[in-house]
């Protein structure tokens, strides 16, 4: 099976229901994270980017539409698959309205759940055509930087790193999410690492030195976040 560039976390409680739905992800060339744990979820989406979450909304540790706020707060764009055997009309709608991109009730088919997350992950991949962070302008379709009003030239390297930071703006982004889903490179390396942090460096030449306020910042042992304040 061909291996995605595509990282799903399955939020569930039941080890053996994680399992099994890990273990056949996994054969399908998905990255997977398991969280038994609404606080293991939280901790998840904070330390790396998703495309899909799958979520079970009977967790010990907190309520299912509480835990999917949470996850809308913290990661934005990734898209959320609840999986419950709560199947009233009154769970569907309340789930949906809280922001779920899909309902699936247990027990369900395996097969069907592979078909609802290739649905999501064809439409999770069509970004915003313009990101902006303060007066920083991001022209994905003609691949244009603008920031106080003055047209900024970017490497294609740079403009790709830029529109990433920006699509998770405000969240953490580690040296292995960007060796990963910008350089395409899974098996991360010290020299890799560098590399990235002089395309970093050389970003923030160009975005922020010649402005007051900076948006691209080093997390210390982390990586890097792109925000506002």
């Amino acid at each position: 099976m061909a291996k995605h560039d595509t990282r799903l976390l399955v939020v569930e409680d039941n080890r053996k229901v994680a399992d099994g739905i890990a273990s056949g992800l996994t054969e399908e060339g998905y990255g997977v994270v398991i969280a038994r744990t609404a606080a293991q979820a939280s901790e998840s989406v904070e330390g790396e980017h998703f495309a899909l979450a799958l979520l079970d909304l009977g967790l010990p540790d907190g309520r299912g539409l509480d835990i999917l706020k949470s996850l809308r707060e913290q990661a934005e764009y990734t898209k959320v698959i609840i999986l419950t055997a709560r199947d009233s009309i009154t769970d569907r709608v309340d789930g949906l309205d809280a922001g779920a991109d899909d309902y699936i009730v247990k027990p369900f088919s395996f097969p069907e759940l592979l078909a609802r997350i290739r649905a999501q992950l064809r439409t999770a991949g069509q970004p915003d055509v313009l990101l902006e962070a303060l007066d920083l302008k991001v022209d994905l379709m003609n691949r244009r930087v603008i920031r106080g009003g003055k047209e900024i030239e970017l490497t294609t390297r740079e403009f790709d790193l830029l529109r990433y930071l920006m699509q998770n703006k405000g969240r953490n982004v580690t040296r292995e999410m960007l060796a990963a889903d910008v350089w395409k490179v899974t098996a991360r390396a010290t020299p890799l690492d560098n590399v990235i942090d002089v395309h970093v460096s050389h970003l923030r030449d160009k975005i922020d030195k010649p402005f007051d306020l900076k948006l691209i910042h080093t997390v210390r042992g982390v990586g890097f976040i792109l925000r506002e304040h």
